[in-house]
C-alpha cells in the first residue's frame, strides 16, 4: 500500500512539473496575450452555446481546469474549488471556438491584383498576421485548405503548439494538387497520374494532413491523389472546375470547397478534362436553376458518396456590389497598400453592378438544399480575391451569412464549429462544450444565439484553457495584413 500511495505521489509530481514545465515553455511574445492563466478558471454567470444546435442556457458556470472542461452548469449549482480564478461574465456568452474549414495562410499581395491589369495573381504568407488574427477571431483551429509555402506553414504550427508565438491549431493542407493552366505562377502543375501520387506521398511524409486539387486537374489525376491519400488514412478537398462534383464524388473525393457557384458540370460548352476559360465569371451558374432535377441529383449524390461541402460565403460576398459593410477594425488592420488596393477593387465591383447577388443568392439556395438533403456543411472563409476577407474577421463574417442564408443562428455556429472538428476526426476533443473536451471557448459580449452579429464582440478566447486577450491581438497586428 505504502509503494502505491509512493507510486502515485511520484505520478502527481511528475505530472505537476510537466505541466509546469509546458507553461515555462511560453514565449514572452505568447505570454504578452494572455490575460487568463490559472489552473482552475471558473467562467460564472456566463450564457452557454455548446454548438450542438441546442438551445442557449442561461445564467451557467463553465469550470476549467488544466485546460480542459471540468464542469458546466446552472451557476449556483456549481461549486468554485478554492483558489481558483472566477471572471463575472454577467451579459457574456460562451461557444466553442471556431474550427476554419477553409483558412489559408495566404493573402493577395498589394498590386499583385485589384490594380495592375493583366498582372499575374500573386499572394504573400501572413505567417505574422494571421495567426494573431485566427485566434483574436475566435478561430481556435483552422485546416489551411491549399498551400503556398507548405515548409512554411508546418513551422508556423510548430512554434504555435511549442508557445513560442500566439496561433489556432493548425491542419496543414499540402499544396495545390493543380493541373496545367493554373492563373498564377505559385501553383506546381502536374504532369500527370503518377506525379499526383508522388506529390501526395512526400507531403503526408512531410507532416501534411489533407489535400486540395485545383481547378485545371484532370481525372486521372485526382483519382490517383484520392488513392494515394487514402491509403493513409487522408482526406482529399476540392476547389473544382476541369471536374464536375459528381464526377468527384464518384471519384471519392471527401469535401467540395465553395458549392454550386464553381462547379462547371451544368455549363453547357463544358468538355471533359478542361476547366472552361470562362468558368471565373460564372456564366453558367447565372441560368441554373438550384431546384431543378439535375442540380437535386448532383445533391443527392454528394450526399449518397458522404461528400462534404465547405460554405465560402464570405469570399462571394466580396463581388457584390457595396458588401461587405465596410468596418474600421478591418482596414485599420490591412497595410496601407493593400487598403488602397482593397477599396478600388470595391469600387470597381460597385460600378459593375454584375451578377455577383444572384450568384451569392444560388450559392446559399444550394447550401439550404444541400444540408435539408442530409449533407453535412462546414465553414471557412477564403482569404483570396481582391482582400476583401480577413482571417478571424472573415470567419466571423461568415458564419453571419450562414444565417442570412436561412439557418438559425444556432445551426449557423454549430456548422462553425462541430461540423468543422468531426469532418477533420477531432470531435471527441473539440467542437462542442462538453466536460471532458479541451477548453477551446470564446467569450463574446452579447447573445448570437439570438443576434449573430454579436459574434464580433469576441472578449477573451480560451484555447486549452489560456484566455487570450482579442482586442491586444488585433491592435497588434495594426497595418501588418498584405505585408507579412
Amino acid at each position: 500500500m505504502r509503494r502505491l500511495f509512493a507510486i502515485c505521489v511520484i505520478c502527481i509530481v511528475v505530472a505537476l512539473g510537466l505541466a509546469a514545465q509546458e507553461k515555462s515553455a511560453l514565449s514572452p511574445v505568447t505570454k504578452n496575450f494572455i490575460s487568463v492563466d490559472a489552473p482552475v478558471v471558473a467562467l460564472q454567470h456566463v450564457r452557454v452555446i455548446d454548438g450542438t444546435g441546442a438551445a442557449a442556457q442561461a445564467d451557467q458556470t463553465v469550470l476549467l481546469e488544466n485546460g480542459l472542461i471540468r464542469e458546466i452548469g446552472l451557476a449556483a449549482s456549481v461549486q468554485i474549488p478554492q483558489g481558483a480564478r472566477v471572471l463575472d461574465l454577467t451579459g457574456r456568452s460562451v461557444i466553442p471556438g471556431l474550427v476554419g474549414m477553409h483558412d489559408h495562410m495566404f493573402y493577395p499581395t498589394a498590386s499583385g491584383q485589384a490594380s495592375v491589369p493583366g498582372a499575374p495573381a500573386l499572394y504573400g504568407e501572413m505567417g505574422f498576421s494571421f495567426p494573431r488574427l485566427y485566434l483574436a477571431g475566435g478561430v481556435t483551429t483552422i485546416r489551411t485548405t491549399g498551400s503556398l509555402e507548405t515548409y512554411t506553414d508546418l513551422a508556423l504550427k510548430k512554434l504555435i503548439d511549442t508557445g513560442k508565438m500566439p496561433g489556432p491549431k493548425i491542419h496543414i493542407t499540402g499544396p495545390y494538387l493543380e493541373g496545367v493552366g493554373s492563373y498564377t505562377p505559385q501553383l506546381h502543375e502536374l504532369s500527370g497520374p503518377e506525379e499526383a501520387t508522388r506529390l501526395v506521398n512526400y507531403w503526408m511524409d512531410e507532416g501534411a494532413t489533407s489535400f486540395k486539387a485545383y481547378m485545371h486537374i484532370t481525372r486521372a489525376e485526382l483519382a490517383a491523389a484520392i488513392k494515394a491519400a487514402h491509403a493513409r488514412g487522408i482526406k482529399v478537398t476540392g476547389h473544382l472546375c476541369s471536374v464536375g462534383f459528381t464526377e468527384a464524388a464518384e471519384l471519392g473525393i471527401d469535401d467540395l470547397e465553395h458549392g454550386i457557384v464553381v462547379d462547371q458540370e451544368f455549363n453547357p460548352n463544358k468538355q471533359p478534362d478542361v476547366c472552361p476559360p470562362s468558368a471565373n465569371d460564372h456564366p453558367s451558374i447565372e441560368n441554373v436553376d438550384v431546384e431543378s432535377e439535375p442540380v437535386q441529383s448532383m445533391i443527392k449524390k454528394l450526399v449518397q458518396h458522404h461528400v462534404a461541402v465547405t460554405s465560402t460565403l464570405v469570399i462571394f460576398e466580396t463581388f457584390v456590389a457595396n458588401r461587405p459593410p465596410l468596418q474600421d477594425r478591418v482596414l485599420q488592420a490591412m497595410s496601407l497598400p493593400s487598403r488602397v488596393d482593397y477599396l478600388a477593387a470595391r469600387a470597381l465591383v460597385a460600378e459593375a453592378n454584375g451578377s455577383g447577388s444572384l450568384l451569392l443568392k444560388k450559392e446559399m439556395q444550394f447550401e439550404r438544399d444541400f444540408v435539408k438533403a442530409g449533407g453535412v456543411l462546414l465553414s471557412g472563409e477564403d482569404p483570396t480575391g481582391f482582400g476583401g476577407a480577413l482571417a478571424g474577421f472573415g470567419d466571423q463574417r461568415q458564419t453571419e451569412l450562414l444565417v442570412e442564408a436561412g439557418f438559425t443562428p444556432l445551426e449557423a455556429i454549430h456548422i462553425a464549429t462541430q461540423n468543422g472538428a468531426e469532418f477533420l476526426g477531432e470531435g471527441s476533443r473539440i467542437g462542442t462544450l462538453k466536460v471532458g473536451k479541451q477548453a477551446d471557448i470564446v467569450v463574446i459580449k452579447g447573445d448570437p444565439s439570438q443576434k449573430i452579429e454579436d459574434l464580433e464582440n469576441v472578449e477573451l478566447v480560451f484555447k486549452d484553457g489560456l484566455g487570450y486577450d482579442s482586442e491586444k491581438l488585433i491592435h497588434s497586428v495594426q497595418g501588418a495584413v498584405g505585408l507579412h
